[in-house]
C-alpha cells in the first residue's frame, strides 16, 4: 500500500520524520547525518530518505513550500505510514528586531492566514500548538549541547510577497518571534489525527531590520537545528 504522493510501502517510513521544506535539504540531511540511507520517495522530485542516527530509525521528508503542499504530506504521513512524531526543521524570517540571525526558535504554537483552518473550523480560530513532550525535550537537549534557542510563538503565512509594508506589525507587538509557511498546518493536522508535532526554526533574516544569513551562514547554523532534531529521535 502506498499513499497518493509517496512511493513508499509500508514499514520503509519511521515513526519519527523531520519535515523540511526544501527536498534538497532533506538530501543533505540524508547523506551527511545519516548512515545505512535508503530513498523512498522522489516522486514530484520531493525526495524522502530513512537511515539510522546512533542506531536510532529515522527519515526525513521534503513538504514543499506552503501549508497547501506540506498539508498533503502531513497527512499522508500520519494516516498511511503511522508517523508518530513529526518534526519541522525550517528557516524563518524573525519579526523581534533583537532575534539574531542563525538563532533557533523552538515554536510552541503557530497563527497564521491559511484558509485551510478558517473553512475547517468555521471563521472561528483554532490555538495550533506543540507536542509539549516534544517541546520540552527539545528545549533541554538544546541546553545540553549548549545551543542557545528562543521559545515562542510563531506566524504561517501563505504569501511570501506581500503588498502591505506594516503587515507585521500587530503580531510583533503580540510577541511572535517569526515567519514560517509550515508550522500551522502541521500542528493542526498532527493534532487531528493523535500525531506528536514540533517545529524548529533557524532565523535565516530578520523582515523588520532587513539583516540576511549568507548560504554559508545558513549551513553552519542549520546544522544547530539538525543537531536538536536528530537527538529527539
Amino acid at each position: 500500500m502506498r499513499s497518493l504522493h509517496l512511493e513508499a510501502e509500508i514499514g520503509q517510513i519511521a515513526e519519527t520524520v523531520l519535515l523540511p521544506g526544501d527536498p534538497l535539504r532533506a538530501k543533505f540531511v540524508a547523506e551527511n547525518f545519516l548512515t545505512d540511507v535508503v530513498c523512498y520517495n522522489k516522486v514530484r522530485g520531493m525526495y524522502g530518505f530513512t537511515g539510522n542516527y546512533k542506531g536510532q530509525k529515522v527519515s526525513i521528508q521534503g513538504t514543499g513550500m506552503g501549508m497547501g503542499s506540506a498539508g498533503i504530506y502531513i497527512h499522508e504521513l500520519i494516516n498511511t505510514y503511522r508517523c508518530q512524531n513529526l518534526i519541522r526543521v525550517g528557516t524563518c524570517g524573525s519579526i523581534q528586531p533583537e532575534l539574531d540571525l542563525g538563532q533557533v526558535i523552538l515554536a510552541m504554537s503557530a497563527s497564521g492566514d491559511s484558509d485551510a483552518n478558517s473553512l475547517l473550523f468555521k471563521g472561528m480560530h483554532y490555538a495550533a500548538t506543540a507536542d509539549f513532550d516534544l517541546l520540552y525535550k527539545a528545549y533541554e537537549l538544546a541546553k545540553e549541547l549548549k545551543i542557545k534557542t528562543h521559545t515562542g510563538s510563531v506566524f504561517s503565512t501563505n504569501t511570501f510577497y506581500d503588498l502591505e509594508p506594516n503587515r507585521w506589525e500587530v503580531w510583533q507587538k503580540h510577541g511572535v518571534l517569526g515567519v514560517d509557511m509550515e508550522s500551522q498546518i502541521l500542528f493542526t493536522i498532527a493534532k487531528r489525527f493523535g500525531a506528536k508535532a514540533l517545529a524548529l526554526l533557524t532565523v535565516s533574516d530578520n523582515i523588520i531590520t532587513g539583516t540576511a544569513s549568507s548560504q554559508q551562514e545558513r549551513e553552519n547554523t542549520f546544522n544547530d537545528m539538525m543537531k536538536i532534531a536528530l537527538g529527539l529521535a
